[in-house]
């Protein structure tokens, strides 16, 4: 499979971690990924490109199965494009979270019973069978978006308990899982700092204590429980008896909001890229927890004066940070969760059937990254081939599927359609039929 040129970049990037044989099919099913609408099994990708994938089979669906290629390095490939390419300098912003998988089948790997967030509320707790994915996320504007992307790029299994103490390994939290996937960015890019944001589930005393030892180049920003138990420094050594681990006690964040007499007013951005009126309360202190040491922090108390969102705490372990810092990198989290939606609407996410070890592995891992493929192929794409997007009244902005769409149309005009039979036929067709074959091909979702 020839590409265009405007993919050169990118794909001289990532083949490096192929062999020459599986990368030729790995270009072709990432091609077909992309091309196909439908179901991202390997069958119909290869029913998409038909002759233009030569070889059995079989052949195809090894190189999720047994094909050398790792996905931790192609992950850390990606990171480096985008820190080369799309984030140059700066602070590099990032964004966790998990997201839940159904995959049906007795006999698939790491499969289990997960809470699912899209169909859970406050009230009602939804379980769903298939496999819990801990993914780690670069945050990027683009200029052609009015929010920021979230691009996955590194992205791990969780493993439920009970299949740990079946298979005699130690349990791996979700928040523990996101320390290593933080930790192997810290070995792999010495020359970067990053701000993490997440959830309540990553905003545990263990991930806070992991960003306090990295404090140098790392930052966590999350929600803070109101009732913390923060304290102060502990005193200096007095010479005799056991060190003290903690000062005195301060209010709890919950406290301290009760009693406040007077609050900040800001305009901060928030979700979706807008902006909203808030009154703020900050503070700090060391978070206590029995048995590890404190960790030092400034929590900010936000309450929405559109009375449309619910009054919530946040925290970092960087003490300079702003309050409006602080809401910004919060709310840029919730655009993981617009990219795990689109990426089971647009990408197929919940549709592969693979079900041995590594093809587990590597398959769920390589949907979340096509996404992150996409987006960067269209901005790489000049403005007159971003083309075939949805419009309606009051949309001012490219959402995803826009993006998709145009690479899809990109791909076939310049790739696939050329490289099928007769070119010279392909030009003799007038124009209002190539746009309808094209429109065709590639519809926007």
């Amino acid at each position: 499979m020839i590409l265009p040129p405007e993919a050169h970049p990118l794909v001289q990037v990532l083949a490096l971690h192929f062999t020459s044989p599986t990368y030729q099919r790995v270009s072709t099913l990432l091609v077909g990924a992309r091309v196909t609408t439908g179901r991202r099994t390997v069958a119909n990708l290869l029913r998409t490109l038909r002759h233009l994938a030569p070889g059995h089979r079989t052949t195809y669906q090894r190189t999720r199965s047994r094909a050398p290629w790792s996905g931790l390095a192609l992950g850390c490939a990606l990171v480096r494009f985008l820190l080369d390419h799309v984030v140059p300098d700066g602070p590099v912003a990032l964004v966790g979270d998990d997201t839940v998988d159904g995959h049906p089948g007795p006999k698939v790997y790491g499969k289990g019973r997960h809470r699912d967030p899209v169909r859970s509320s406050h009230s009602y707790t939804a379980f769903r069978y298939g496999h819990k994915w801990v993914v780690l996320a670069v945050l990027v504007t683009f200029p052609f978006a009015t929010r920021r992307w979230a691009l996955p790029v590194l992205i791990d299994l969780y493993r439920s308990k009970e299949d740990d103490q079946k298979r005699n390994r130690p349990h791996r939290t979700p928040a523990r899982i996101m320390c290593g996937l933080l930790r192997l960015l810290l070995i792999r890019f010495p020359d970067r700092t990053f701000v993490f944001a997440g959830d309540s589930g990553y905003g545990t005393h263990e991930v806070a204590r992991f960003c306090h030892r990295h404090r140098a180049r790392l930052t966590l920003v999350s929600k803070l429980h109101p009732g913390a138990n923060l304290f102060d420094p502990p005193p200096p050594y007095a010479g005799h008896g056991r060190p003290r681990r903690k000062g005195a006690r301060r209010p709890k964040p919950s406290q301290a909001v009760a009693t406040a007499t007077t609050f900040t007013r800001l305009n901060v951005g928030w979700y979706g890229g807008g902006k909203r009126d808030v009154e703020t309360l900050e503070g700090t202190g060391h978070w206590y927890k029995a048995g590890q040491p404190l960790v030092p922090l400034r929590w900010v108390f936000v309450r929405d004066k559109s009375g449309t969102h619910r009054d919530e705490y946040f925290f970092t372990t960087d003490a300079r940070l702003s309050p409006t810092s602080v809401i910004d990198y919060y709310c840029g989290r919730w655009n993981i969760e617009t990219t795990f939606q689109e990426a089971r609407s647009c990408l197929g996410l919940e549709t592969t059937r693979g079900w041995c070890p590594k093809t587990v592995l590597r398959a769920g891992p390589c949907l979340l990254g096509l996404y992150s493929v996409v987006a960067i192929l269209f901005h790489a794409l000049p403005e007159s081939k971003r083309t075939g997007a949805v419009a309606w009244p009051g949309k001012a902005t490219v959402t995803f599927s826009d993006a998709l769409c145009a690479i899809r149309r990109w791909l076939w005009a310049e790739a696939v359609l050329p490289q099928a039979g007769d070119s010279l036929a392909l030009e003799k067709l007038p124009e209002p039929v190539w746009e309808l074959l094209l429109t065709s091909l590639a519809p926007a979702a």
